[in-house]
């Protein structure tokens, strides 16, 4: 794993003022959003929020990843800690597979069922750029922003103490319904 890494930089947003930091692994390139105190947290909340274009950018309504990751940025510029935005678009299978898969999910599969059938697994994400982001700020306490049993586990795996973990609860619409049930109950999704 050959990361490549920006300085530290200034990101005055809507939610509050953040520093950000880029890494570069491969041919993917993560985000850390610290709040501004983040250095003097013991225990910062950390939001490892995975890439959604789609939801992030355009405001789709078909998934729950906008609310989630603006629920974060406003939780994080208040309470203080970090939100790793962590690209690897549609569960990391890409942009125009996630297209093909939204196509199939139109004709009536839910989302696992579409990745399954263009040839992937359920979730293709790998989460190894967490681990180098932990070491690199120093991050051994943690109180984590996640639905995601899988990103629980991961961070576990990692040796890095959970004191809490904090549910990422937004608003369901007609559009995202059978998303979240599907996230819920073959995901294990905690809501």
């Amino acid at each position: 794993m050959n990361i490549i890494q920006s300085n530290i930089a200034n990101l005055p947003t809507k939610y509050g003022k953040f520093k950000i930091k880029a890494y570069k692994d491969e041919d993917q390139e993560h985000l850390a959003i610290m709040s501004e105190n983040f250095q003097d947290l013991d225990i910062p909340y950390v939001r490892i929020h995975s890439e959604c274009l789609t939801g992030d950018t355009l405001g789709s309504l078909k998934c729950d990843c906008q609310n989630q990751l603006d629920l974060a940025l406003k939780f994080i510029a208040q309470e203080g800690g970090l939100v790793i935005y962590h690209r690897q678009e549609g569960r990391n299978i890409g942009l125009l597979n996630k297209v093909n898969a939204y196509a199939l999910q139109d004709q009536g599969r839910d989302t696992i069922q579409a990745n399954v059938e263009l040839g992937f697994n359920e979730d293709e994400r790998d989460y190894r750029i967490v681990e180098h982001i932990f070491k690199d700020l120093g991050i051994k306490k943690i109180k984590l922003i996640t639905n995601n049993p899988k990103k629980l586990a991961y961070v576990e795996s990692l040796g890095v103490d959970i004191k809490e973990r904090i549910p990422a609860i937004t608003k369901s619409n007609k559009y995202n319904k059978e998303y979240i049930n599907t996230k819920k109950e073959q995901m294990g999704h905690m809501f």
